[in-house]
């Protein structure tokens, strides 16, 4: 029976989700082969077989709000514009004019209220990209301005970011993504979401190293120590749902430490490591006064916990603000689903805030590097949007700017993994079980690189 809220599928009565012990050996191949991250032949096999067929993303709705503001999307050595009509419709273009291929757009961002001008010949295109008209039209011979429009690519939006796909004929994307994708995504109301963080950066590393290292948990012990001392990992009580090109999997969020006091006090200490509670702390506490003593020691009665007590918290924070979260559960209050859609897009989200991570292929082609983009948006009352929102950042010189902690760790330990798989006698990897999204993303990869075709992609669930 479907779920009546996104967020219902965690429940075993639903039949939805999986657990570690739901998935058989073999359902997913857990040798991963290592040339995928650093031969060059492959690596151009995937342009063709991914990049150039897939839905990706680029960028927020709102960097685009006026008529004729268009900004650029670079993939290898492809250039696309996506630019907004009069009739405020999102369009996407080749980035070249058709006379002689000059690119019409260099910078990142801008605005053509007028339309599109080549500096080159003075071509010109309106903002649905059709040729308006050329210099010197009258003698410039049999030139068919309808056979000479930009060349089109596919342009859709989705939780209030922007996806293009290079083929004009691809799949549409809510096809793409999946009925069931869309109904636990929407209920988030992501497409409200202000950006508070956006930095796009070259790391030494490939596009897949970087997917690879935040689709599981099971580094945190060696890499990120501090969280333990806040944070209960428990891979068993793990939930997933598989689909044909995506997947979701979820952790329950439990503070370290089995008895009450040491519950609560990892809760009350959270901002220092999830500055998005620090909201959350205050109406935390009032909850929790009338269970506590003038010592101090808190006695919770049979059906109180500290981790109920968050999720009513931040429900109450929310709606306080005037957000809308009647469509999450009180689980969503505070575990974080992490999701993955093919082929690059990341995110960890519960209500009020996600975070994202992307990352794609160096424009030079280089296996051993790639391009990531983290960034952070948060569900805030619209009269504080623009005091908090971000203005993106690209990093120019490597490892000058420094990333929260957590994410400090990660950017500085994926290159050293990129230095081990070049080593030409390791010919694969090994996953464990509590990897198995790993698993599941690289059995996307296999597929869209054995089929390199057309053939439109329907998403469905994988049961076990």
């Amino acid at each position: 029976m479907p779920a009546t809220r996104s967020g219902e599928w965690l429940d075993p009565a639903s039949g939805l989700g999986l657990g570690l012990d739901d998935i058989p050996p073999g359902t997913f191949n857990m040798t991963i082969s290592t040339d995928r991250y650093t031969c060059p032949q492959y690596a151009a096999r995937e342009r063709e077989a991914i990049w150039m067929r897939s839905w990706q993303i680029v960028g927020r709705v709102d960097e685009l709000p006026k008529p004729g503001d268009w900004k650029t999307y670079r993939i290898f050595d492809q250039s696309f514009i996506v630019v907004r009509g009069k009739d405020g419709a999102l369009r996407g273009f080749v980035n070249a004019c058709r006379h002689r291929g000059n690119a019409l757009c260099t910078a990142e961002t801008g605005n053509a209220k007028r339309g599109f001008l080549c500096q080159y010949h003075l071509w010109s295109y309106d903002l649905e990209g059709k040729l308006k008209g050329l210099l010197r039209e009258s003698l410039a011979g049999p030139i068919d301005k309808t056979q000479n429009s930009l060349l089109a690519v596919s342009v859709d939006t989705f939780a209030g970011f922007i996806f293009l796909n290079p083929n004009p004929e691809a799949t549409p994307l809510r096809e793409y993504l999946g009925d069931d994708v869309i109904e636990l995504i929407e209920p988030y109301n992501i497409d409200q979401f202000t950006t508070v963080m956006d930095v796009t950066e070259t790391i030494e590393c490939n596009w897949k190293v970087v997917m690879d290292a935040f689709e599981e948990g099971y580094h945190i012990n060696g890499i990120h120590p501090q969280l333990l001392q806040v944070l209960h990992i428990n891979p068993l009580t793990a939930r997933y749902r598989f689909f044909e090109n995506h997947c979701v999997a979820v952790a329950p969020f439990e503070v370290a430490g089995a008895a009450v006091q040491d519950q609560i006090e990892g809760m009350l200490s959270l901002p220092e490591t999830f500055p998005g509670t620090a909201a959350v702390i205050p109406r935390f506490q009032e909850l929790l006064a009338p269970y506590q003593a003038a010592d101090g020691k808190v006695t919770f009665p049979d059906g109180v916990t500290a981790r109920i007590l968050l999720q009513q918290a931040t429900r109450d924070v929310l709606t306080g603000m005037g957000l809308d979260v009647s469509a999450l559960t009180d689980d969503q209050m505070v575990d974080n689903q992490g999701w993955v859609l093919f082929p690059n897009y990341f995110m960890t989200v519960r209500a009020g805030e996600c975070h994202v991570i992307m990352s794609a292929p160096h424009l030079d082609g280089d296996p051993n590097r790639c391009i990531w983009h983290v960034a952070s948006y948060m569900y805030l009352p619209e009269e504080f949007r623009d005091a908090v929102r971000a203005e993106a950042i690209v990093v120019d010189t490597p490892g000058s700017y420094k990333y929260f902690e957590a994410l400090q760790q990660d950017y500085e330990q994926m290159p050293r993994q990129q230095k081990g798989l070049r080593n030409t006698r390791l010919s694969h990897m090994s996953l464990v079980k509590e990897e198995v999204v790993i698993a599941h993303f690289h059995s996307v990869v296999d597929r869209h690189m054995a089929q390199a075709t057309d053939a439109p992609q329907v998403a469905s669930e994988v049961t076990a």
